[in-house]
């Protein structure tokens, strides 16, 4: 009788001699297309669809689609790469909408950038007076002081 076989090495050897593996794995393409060329190219162009082996890519501008076919074998290489196996054998551009896939960070305050006016700073000190200990006074004012700005800054923000 022969050894039992786990489902998962079953399933794999299914999915093989099916090659149903093989669009599961180039689909992730699609999701990690900014981390495979890098922001400037994935700014430009967005992979649309992958048959028969082949990527199809929108590309935002003809300047842009020039210099991808410049690339095309650099971008084939980094793909099956990234796949880890050449299961992508051609790429094709086309002119089309390319969705922004850069953002820029919307700029924020943080609690370092806060300003304490001088009374609360004089009222922090008046607070901690009494502490002998100069690093505990530090450290403690150090609290205070982030307390007190963060307080500041829920204030304004609301």
């Amino acid at each position: 009788m022969k050894k039992p076989q786990s489902i998962r090495s079953i399933l794999d050897k299914t999915m093989k001699s099916l090659e149903i593996d093989v669009p599961l794995k180039t689909y992730s393409i699609l999701e990690a297309w900014n981390e495979i060329v890098g922001e400037s190219v994935a700014g430009h162009s967005q992979p649309r669809s992958i048959r028969n082996r082949i990527l199809f890519i929108d590309v935002s501008h003809p300047t842009w689609m020039q210099q991808l076919q410049f690339l095309k074998h650099t971008l084939l290489d980094k793909v099956n790469a990234f796949l880890g196996e050449p299961l992508i054998q051609d790429i094709r551009f086309k002119l089309g909408k390319v969705s922004s896939t850069i953002s820029v960070p919307p700029k924020t305050t943080s609690l370092e950038d806060e300003k304490l006016d001088k009374t609360i700073l004089d009222r922090i000190d008046g607070l901690l007076q009494e502490i002998d200990d100069q690093e505990l006074r530090k450290k403690m004012r150090d609290v205070l002081i982030k307390g007190a700005k963060l307080e500041q800054y829920r204030k304004r923000s609301k």
